[in-house]
C-alpha cells in the first residue's frame, strides 16, 4: 500500500515533465517556422481614364389637386422637350431611361386645412454611355432646357471605369512582385534571400481620383473625375533561404 503511494507522485512529475517537453519543443518549432518566412504588403497602381459615364436628372411641376389634369399635360410637353434635347445633344436612345411620372403630396406647413392640397409631379432620366466626352458635354448644356421653361434638376455626373475586374489581375501580379522586392530588401542586410511565395492575400482596390491618396479600409471608388488612379495591395509571406 505504501509503495502504490510512492509511485503517484513519480508518475504525476514524469508526466509533467513529458508535457512540459512537448509544450517547449512545439514552441520551438514555431519559432524556427516564423524566422524562416517573412511576411511584407507589396502594392501596384495604375492611372486610367474612365471609359463609361453616368448623368441622371429629373423634370418637375407643383400643381394643385384641381389642376392635376393640366399638371400632366405639363409633364408630357416638358417630356417632349427634353427628348428633343437629348437628340440634339447627340444621345442614342438605348442609352437613356426615363422612368414614369410620380406625385408626391406637398406638406402643409401651416395646418391650414382650407388650403388646397398641392402636388409635385416629377419624372427621371438615366443616361449611361461610353462616350464620355458626350455626356460632360451634355451635363453642361442643360441650361437650354430651364431657358425653355422646363424646371430641370440635375446631379453630379459619374465616371466609371468597365475593365477593373481584368485590371486588377494585372496589378496583384504587380504587387506581389513589389512585395518580393521589399522583403529581399529587408532580409539582405542578415547575408540571406528570399525563397518561394508561401501565401498571399489581396487587399480591397482603391480607385481614387488623379492624385488622391484618400484610401479606406473598406476600398474606394471615386465616380466624380474622369481620371482615375486604381491601386491594389497585398499581403505576402516568402520563405527564408
Amino acid at each position: 500500500m505504501e509503495n502504490k503511494n510512492i509511485f503517484k507522485p513519480a508518475i504525476v512529475i514524469g508526466a509533467s515533465l513529458i508535457i512540459s517537453f512537448i509544450i517547449f519543443s512545439l514552441a520551438f518549432y514555431n519559432s524556427r517556422i516564423s524566422t524562416d518566412a517573412i511576411s511584407v504588403t507589396g502594392s501596384a497602381s495604375k492611372e486610367v481614364v474612365s471609359d463609361n459615364a453616368k448623368f441622371s436628372g429629373d423634370f418637375s411641376r407643383i400643381v394643385k389637386i384641381s389642376n392635376l389634369k393640366s399638371g400632366y399635360d405639363q409633364m408630357a410637353s416638358d417630356l417632349k422637350l427634353v427628348k428633343s434635347f437629348l437628340k440634339e445633344q447627340g444621345i442614342d436612345d438605348k442609352d437613356v431611361t426615363i422612368s414614369p411620372v410620380s406625385m408626391m403630396e406637398n406638406y402643409n406647413y401651416k395646418n391650414d386645412f382650407q388650403t388646397e392640397k398641392e402636388y409635385t409631379l416629377r419624372q427621371q432620366l438615366e443616361i449611361s454611355s461610353k462616350n464620355v466626352e458626350k455626356i460632360t458635354a451634355l451635363a453642361q448644356a442643360t441650361q437650354a432646357l430651364i431657358n425653355k421653361g422646363v424646371i430641370f434638376s440635375t446631379n453630379q455626373v459619374e465616371y466609371y471605369y468597365t475593365k477593373l475586374p481584368e485590371l486588377r489581375v494585372s496589378l496583384l501580379s504587380d504587387a506581389i512582385k513589389d512585395a518580393q522586392a521589399r522583403a529581399s530588401k529587408m532580409v539582405e542586410s542578415t547575408g540571406k534571400k528570399i525563397g518561394n511565395l508561401k501565401s498571399a492575400a489581396s487587399g480591397v482596390v482603391q480607385v481614387l481620383s488623379a492624385n488622391s491618396l484618400e484610401v479606406s479600409d473598406y476600398g474606394a471608388y471615386d465616380t466624380s473625375k474622369i481620371n482615375k488612379n486604381v491601386m491594389v495591395t497585398v499581403r505576402a509571406s516568402f520563405g527564408i533561404k
